[in-house]
């Protein structure tokens, strides 16, 4: 736990996506209930189940939610920057930790009690708006990967979550580079198969001119082509 002064406490929160709208005010209100963390790269935050009810705004790194299945594999849920939050569906609902969440590089978080926080979405109709626009997005992005994983060959669903990395990191309007890209086998834990159809495909996508691997980078160079693939597998369902 970490004294952040009142100052610097109030502008790191007011880069969180979801208050970036608010007053000062407001803002300073929110930094009066948070508690400050530092976390090192690969350290664990919240473990999958545990019964912490913190939310948790990410003022600096990286962090990644993940869980692992049964057989042991690792299933990547997703990778969140700085300005993002997490931690909310304990804090609304009550219930155990949906997924693990560790730090991917050095990372300090603001944390808010389940208490706090839920004051705080029902006393601000603008932060309740926000927060709602969040899960609803949240839903639809699930609903998403549920059908590309339901009905896509593997090879389509590594192409689309190229595309929605590329997507992220765009350079231009038809062009992406990713950077640093994502390893064979984090791809691979993102949409549910193994490295080595991942390195196929990869591979695929290079000779048909569609991406560049250059160092620690990944560069999309055509993301209207490859949405249109994404889009044609999508749609011969």
């Amino acid at each position: 736990m970490r004294n952040i002064p009142s100052d610097r406490a109030t502008a790191m929160l007011s880069a969180i996506r979801e208050f970036q709208h608010l007053p000062p005010k407001d803002i300073e209100t929110i930094a009066a209930a948070c508690q400050w963390h530092r976390y090192d790269a690969g350290n664990e935050i919240v473990r999958y189940h545990d019964h912490t009810n913190s939310a948790f705004f990410i003022v600096q790194g990286e962090i990644r939610v993940m869980y692992h299945s049964l057989s042991g594999q690792e299933v990547i849920l997703c990778d969140l920057p700085t300005g993002e939050m997490f931690g909310e569906l304990t804090a609304i609902d009550g219930h155990p930790r949906s997924a693990t969440a560790i730090a991917r590089t050095s990372t300090l978080l603001a944390s808010m009690p389940a208490l706090d926080f839920k004051n705080l979405v029902y006393s601000n109709r603008l932060i309740a708006e926000t927060i709602l626009k969040r899960l609803t997005g949240q839903v639809r992005r699930l609903t998403e990967r549920v059908y590309d994983y339901s009905t896509l060959a593997v090879r389509n669903r590594i192409q689309s979550e190229l595309l929605r990395l590329a997507r992220n990191h765009m350079t231009s309007t038809n062009a992406a580079i990713i950077s640093p890209s994502p390893t064979q086998t984090e791809i691979a834990n993102l949409v549910s198969t193994h490295r080595e159809a991942v390195s196929r495909e990869l591979n695929n996508l290079v000779r048909s001119n569609l991406i560049m691997r250059q160092g620690h980078d990944l560069h999309v160079l055509d993301i209207a082509k490859l949405t249109q693939m994404v889009n044609e597998a999508r749609g011969s369902f």
